[in-house]
């Protein structure tokens, strides 16, 4: 492939003046070159010593890990590195869909294959080949996920295939090696091949290994959605294998479900929706992003083109792109909208699968969109350490997990290879930190189940070994140390290697037509091709940083200290009957007296060199009450709990408000079939009339919801599928709809984490008829809130010179009078790599005595506060 880019009393002494003077200056100048300090380390160049030693450590980390897998797990799925065991299928608490990745195919190990030869560990490569030819099975009695089974154990075999081929070729190693791996990626292939036997040609969501879809024993061939990525994310794995192979049989398969989703994208918008119908091809979910449930279908049109040399791809992505770039990014933001209505946002939140959005704008060729999100980005996880699951577009978090996802290191490394910017290369020291800080456990590295309390999962995807460790150790590779040419190979969407010379090997198949379809935008330069970092910036490595500043100080983390003029402010308020302090109080401003300070007026009037007064005309007006979640209870109200067992629960913004229940909903709660709830329900006659049980996972709440109300359910108990988790350590949240209206959804719905849903399912199995109470927590504590606060939005604008005062005092006025007086300074420090955030508080020394300031006084310019926590 072509090189991946590159703040009012006695007037004060002449003397207290000067020694606040003095004392400012002296904070301004350490402030000031702290932050100098610390932003001319994060620009500064890394010698090759200090690459050297980062590259060492990431080799360090990743022994650890696959060490770890390898000793405690293998050969399982995956490893379990707070449990020191390995992950079987069955034989651990169900977690829902997360459990599809699983096929007892010893997934780390094939995930990491080529992995190991990037990273030069070529002795372990061997081995872990002969491992796979040895040991791993694909004619398993279990169902799967089409979409994770093909990019990271089809990926896996193919990019592990590719490797060894190579290995073989120079003649030094895998001399035995007679394309085991091929053929085992061809069994696998046609093992996913009954999933595209629809009327569509879009593939069902999951196939069984060993019976298909269609076979009584299969279990499975009764979902009839799937998401776009999950469709859309086939190509180069399938095309690869049918080129390798001689089979076209997989890249017809392949291409024709991308013929699908183009074909039903909404032609006014040009975008596609998350969830579509495989029989029907109807859009079922019809927000669109370029995160969860999309990404990669954006990112196969792209990299199919690089790989196929087929022009049909670049032309449907060039569309699409320009149809993003129209709707969908909002720099430095990426938003979902709705695909018919593509003007309005369907959600404030964004997820953290987005990341990879950067990297493969870089492809693109458009740098400057890239490097904005990119910046957002790793301002998010400088105040939350990493990247939470979903963040709002205020950033604060959403969804607290991390689960070690690599897309913001993939994006992290493109951007250095796009700019040369050694910026980039302390983005990725700060990833290694934080894994070794942060995620690091005796038996390998943990997913974060929440980044505000740092509590772990005990999890550790197979991604992590196939990407991250992969994209840390090229950030800090130069080619000459890589024992293959990187620039010959294309990353999957599960970075495993596929090699661009696929291009010239002709397939059999017929490639897709694209309409003639007129692009929004006009073809430049990069539309044909990979950018050219001469036409960009030409010897200026600088240029990203120009575009950087403009979001340095995004999440208000590491904000740079600003002394700021003294200001009065005159509230013309009297008619409200609220002293103006007490007005500000009801409004949430504290104000802290301070004593008056009138510097030296010769003029004899407040017209001081370089002071404003400023008229501002505020609206005032009722907000909406601020979101809160409140906390739901489920209790169990039957013999022998008798009330006295009662769960948190969290509410939902949809169905039945428990609220406005005054005895809230009483039923006898009973296992929906499927558990998942995500297909018709098959005990519809048990279900009907009481209150279900669904696991988390595999669709949206609202879907589930809407199934069980079909059923005739009274109400709806979600429980979370991710094992350990509990209401103590986990905070609270509110589900949300599908994008969908959902006033259609009228049965009461709460969530119970993990280990209180455990409560509830073991109750049921012990006494089988479990009777509970759904309701808001206070009121079944007996106390119920009556007083809400009320809050205002104050909208303020500047009076144009020479408008009318009659004009200009439209409703209730503020007067800020902006004086050289008095301030009062608060700096925030950046977030330490330990954990402690420490908050510097520095007041200004105002004492109305003759004598200079105190030692006392001083020393409270240097006091530090508690150490604070992150929002």
């Amino acid at each position: 492939m072509l090189e991946h880019m590159r703040r009012l009393g006695d007037k004060p002494t002449r003397k207290s003046v000067l020694c606040f003077g003095t004392e400012m200056m002296l904070k301004t100048i350490l402030i000031t070159s702290l932050l100098s300090w610390v932003n001319c380390l994060e620009n500064q160049s890394m010698t090759p010593e200090e690459k050297t030693n980062i590259r060492n450590q990431i080799l360090e980390m990743f022994d650890h890990a696959y060490g770890s897998y390898m000793k405690y797990a293998y050969p399982a799925d995956e490893l379990m590195p707070l449990s020191c065991k390995g992950r079987v299928r069955g034989e651990e608490p169900n977690r829902g869909d997360i459990d599809d990745s699983l096929g007892k195919f010893s997934l780390t190990l094939i995930d990491t294959l080529d992995t190991l030869v990037v990273l030069n560990k070529l002795d372990e490569f061997e081995d872990a080949v002969k491992k796979a030819v040895r040991d791993v099975r694909l004619d398993n009695d279990v169902v799967v996920s089409v979409f994770e089974t093909n990019i990271r154990v089809l990926g896996g075999l193919l990019g592990g295939h590719v490797m060894a081929d190579l290995l073989r070729q120079r003649g030094e190693r895998m001399q035995w090696y007679r394309d085991e791996l091929l053929h085992m990626a061809v069994e696998l292939g046609h093992r996913l091949l009954p999933a595209f036997n629809t009327t569509s040609g879009l593939p069902y969501p999951k196939v069984n290994l060993r019976y298909g879809i269609l076979n009584p024993l299969s279990r499975t061939g009764t979902e009839s959605d799937t998401c776009t990525a999950c469709a859309g994310t086939m190509i180069l794995e399938f095309a690869a294998l049918s080129r390798l192979s001689g089979e076209s049989v997989f890249e017809e398969h392949a291409r024709k479900a991308l013929d699908v989703l183009w074909e039903r994208r909404q032609r006014g918008s040009d975008l596609v929706g998350t969830v579509i119908n495989i029989h029907n091809g109807e859009w079922v979910r019809k927000d669109s992003g370029v995160g969860a449930g999309i990404d990669s279908y954006y990112e196969y049109l792209m990299k199919a083109y690089i790989l196929l040399g087929d022009n049909t791809f670049l032309q449907r992505f060039n569309v699409h792109y320009s149809a993003i770039m129209k709707y969908i990014s909002q720099p430095p933001l990426l938003l979902n909208v709705h695909m018919h209505n593509p003007t309005v946002s369907v959600r404030s939140w964004m997820d953290s699968l987005l990341a990879f959005f950067p990297g493969l704008q870089v492809l693109t060729g458009d740098l400057k969109p890239a490097i904005e999100t990119h910046e957002m980005l790793y301002q998010v996880t400088k105040q939350h350490k990493f990247l939470p699951e979903a963040f709002t577009t205020e950033f604060r978090v959403h969804w607290g997990q991390h689960l070690l996802r690599p897309e913001f290191a993939e994006s992290t490394y493109y951007l250095y290879k796009a700019t040369g910017d050694p910026y980039y290369l302390r983005v990725g020291q700060s990833i290694v930190e934080k894994l070794n800080a942060f995620a690091r456990v005796p038996c390998g590295f943990a997913a974060v189940q929440d980044v505000r309390t740092g509590t772990h999962e005990d999890r550790m995807d197979s991604f992590f070994l196939a990407e991250m460790f992969k994209y840390l150790y090229l950030l800090f590779s130069e080619k000459s140390q890589l024992p293959i040419n990187i620039d010959d190979y294309i990353f999957t969407t599960e970075a495993h290697l596929l090699p661009v010379s696929l291009s010239t090997t002709q397939a059999s198949v017929q490639t897709n037509i694209t309409e003639d379809t007129p692009i929004a935008h006009d073809e430049d330069l990069f539309t044909h091709s990979c950018p050219s970092t001469e036409t960009l910036f030409p010897n200026n490595p600088s240029f990203a940083k120009t575009i950087r500043d403009s979001y340095k100080y995004l999440t208000g983390v590491g904000r740079a200290f600003t002394p700021l003029p003294i200001r009065e402010i005159e509230l013309p308020l009297h008619d409200n009957g609220m002293e103006p302090v007490e007005f500000l109080k009801s409004m949430g401003i504290s104000l802290t007296p301070l004593n008056d300070i009138n510097l030296r007026d010769t003029s004899g009037s407040k017209q001081h060199k370089g002071v404003f007064r400023v008229k501002l005309v505020a609206e005032v007006s009722q907000t909406p009450e601020e979101e809160l979640v409140v906390p739901h209870a489920v209790q169990l109200i039957s013999p022998p709990f008798l009330g006295r067992t009662v769960l948190t629960a969290g509410p939902a913004k949809f169905g039945m408000d428990l609220t406005k229940q005054e005895h809230g909903v009483k039923g006898t709660i009973v296992k929906a079939s499927p558990y998942t709830a995500c297909g018709p329900i098959e005990n519809v006659a048990e279900v009907k009339g009481r209150i279900a049980l669904a696991l988390r996972g595999d669709c949206m709440f609202a879907a589930k919801a809407r199934w069980l109300q079909q059923a005739g359910a009274g109400g709806v108990i979600f429980i979370d599928h991710r094992e350990g988790s509990n209401s103590e350590e986990t905070p609270l949240f509110q589900m949300v709809g599908d994008g969908d209206p959902t006033k259609d959804i009228t049965l009461p719905a709460v969530f119970l984490f993990s280990r209180e849903g455990a409560v509830l399912t073991s109750a049921l199995e012990e006494h089988h008829n479990v009777d509970v109470l759904l309701l808001p927590m206070e009121r079944q504590m007996g106390q119920d809130k009556s007083e809400k606060p009320v809050s205002m939005n104050i909208k303020l604008r500047l009076r144009e010179e020479g408008e009318p005062e009659d004009r200009a005092a439209q409703g209730t006025t503020l007067e800020l009078v902006l004086e050289n007086e008095e301030v009062l300074l608060k700096e925030e420090g950046e977030e330490e790599l330990n954990g402690k955030q420490h908050s510097q508080q520095q007041q200004v020394c105002t004492q109305g005595k003759t004598e200079p300031c105190s030692a006392d006084s001083r020393q409270a310019l240097n006091s530090k506060t508690e150490p604070g926590t992150n929002p």
